[in-house]
């Protein structure tokens, strides 16, 4: 195993992490306030008693940047996980669906998928993870005649203990992951650095811009659903948000 210099760290994380402040800003973009209230429950807001236009529209967008944002970093993390494999194993992008990169150690083939964190899928998405690494280790003996192969399922952050899923996946998470793809037991903790490099002027550029984006939302909510006094009319919140009914349903439904 090669090491990897910090400074490799911080030069890719400068290289790329503006792209994942761009993914947030462009996801605040093209959200359009009736998207908003079509996607989010509209009665969890009332019951918080939200009672002007911009608090309701702040919250409605952060109910959605919370999800994004895991997903976007995640991409992010995982991405540089691949950097620092190429550099430290001489890992290759796989060519098998669902597989992230391979490397070779000792005689044995190692194919990894990566997730950011321990929570990323239901029961059938595990099945589809179980077939795309079979399918991967079926071709490998074929075409390289290799018999011994490991199957990782690489966990970006999170402290589960190392353990084999589905009979073939082995499942490494946190420290052990970064230690795997290193050799070093600190560099989970190294990459903490560089990561909040120029954080504090990526974070406010950003919130210049959502602040101008919550501005334009407000005013399209206040001239859709509050009165000409201000104040939100909930009812028709809950209308546009959930009014279906039609003459058809009236009949088939009593």
């Amino acid at each position: 195993m090669k090491t990897i210099d910090i400074s490799e760290v911080y030069q890719f994380i400068q290289d790329h992490i503006d792209d994942f402040h761009i993914s947030k800003l462009n996801s605040l973009n093209n959200t359009s306030l009736k998207e908003l209230l079509k996607k989010k429950n509209p009665y969890l807001f009332r019951v918080k008693n939200i009672l002007t236009a911009e608090e309701l529209v702040k919250s409605l967008l952060d109910a959605k940047m919370s999800s994004s944002e895991e997903e976007l970093f995640g991409a992010f993390l995982e991405n540089l996980a691949i950097f620092i494999a190429q550099r430290t194993l001489d890992a290759i992008k796989s060519s098998s669906h669902g597989i992230d990169f391979e490397y070779s150690s000792d005689k044995t083939r190692y194919l990894v998928t990566l997730k950011s964190g321990l929570n990323w899928g239901n029961s059938s998405q595990w099945k589809a993870l179980e077939s795309d690494f079979k399918t991967a280790m079926t071709i490998l003996r074929q075409s390289l005649h290799i018999t011994n192969i490991n199957c990782i399922l690489g966990i970006c952050y999170g402290n589960a203990k190392t353990t084999i899923r589905k009979g073939i996946i082995m499942q490494v998470c946190g420290q052990n992951f970064w230690y795997m793809v290193t050799g070093s037991e600190t560099f989970y903790k190294d990459i903490v650095q560089p990561l909040g490099h120029r954080a504090k002027e990526s974070n406010e550029s950003f919130d210049e811009k959502k602040a101008e984006i919550v501005n334009r939302l407000t005013g399209n909510f206040i001239g859709d659903f509050c009165d000409p006094n201000g104040k939100i009319l909930w009812e028709k919140v809950v209308e546009f948000n959930s009014g279906n009914i039609t003459d058809n349903d009236r009949e088939r439904l009593l």
